[in-house]
């Protein structure tokens, strides 16, 4: 089996379409705990939009530490939901955005003549980060695929609602890719459409229908705990 990441930003349909083709081929997925997941015990109290960027590079490390260990826990093959690339970009990015892209929506991005002294430093900091998230992609996966940018935005109230900084992240993403000479497919249309292109372009196994596959992976994904960070930590303190 293939190591392979299913890349994208944000509200391109990525856990969906990864718990779907699990089901679909047989090949299991890396389980790692989301920013949403991580937030409450690691920045109790706050929304990511709160978060000060010393606090955001603790969540990116917690997050890239996450997938590294479900990664090696898989030796003969998984799909992951993302990858440590995009702890990095989206990171960086907020750099130009803020720190709370969904303030910033109506904004041109920040001129670096004009960043804070705290903003260089995270700056720095981030790009350190970018080398040894970019070197520890490199040595593990064999592909990705990259959903196409042509879903709309989830306005669920952890994602930053900032159409520039998503097409900003995704055009990032995908000159890391570039740069990391790692082989890469666009897939984009209907899930069951994605699930058949995928299949096709690595020849992978499938154990059970479409149909049922993209059902079951549904089934999961209506179990995720969606509420917000602040409202998880209200709910463990009753």
């Amino acid at each position: 089996m293939m190591k392979l990441a299913i890349s994208g930003t944000y509200s391109s349909g990525k856990t969906l379409t990864v718990m779907a083709l699990s089901h679909h081929t047989g090949i299991p997925r890396t389980l790692a705990k989301s920013i949403r997941e991580i937030l409450p015990d690691a920045v109790p109290g706050k929304s990511l939009a709160e978060c000060t960027p010393a606090e955001y590079l603790q969540l990116a490390m917690r997050r890239h530490v996450g997938r590294a260990v479900h990664e090696a826990a898989l030796p003969d093959g998984f799909i992951a939901d993302g990858s440590s690339l995009q702890e990095w970009i989206y990171a960086a990015l907020r750099v130009q955005y803020g720190m709370n892209p969904s303030a910033t929506a109506d904004l041109d991005p920040v001129p670096r003549s004009e960043l804070s002294a705290e903003m260089l430093f995270f700056e720095q900091v981030v790009e350190q980060f970018g080398h040894a998230f970019k070197q520890h992609v490199s040595a593990t996966f064999d592909a990705f695929v990259h959903l196409r940018h042509e879903l709309p935005l989830a306005n669920d109230g952890h994602r930053p609602m900032n159409e520039r900084f998503r097409t900003a992240c995704d055009e990032m993403l995908r000159a890391a890719l570039d740069e990391l000479r790692m082989p890469y497919h666009v897939v984009g249309g209907s899930l069951p459409e994605r699930l058949g292109a995928i299949v096709e372009l690595f020849d992978l196994p499938v154990v059970m229908g479409v149909d049922e596959a993209i059902a079951l992976a549904e089934e999961e994904y209506s179990k995720i705990d969606k509420r917000l960070e602040t409202e998880r930590v209200r709910a463990t303190a009753v």
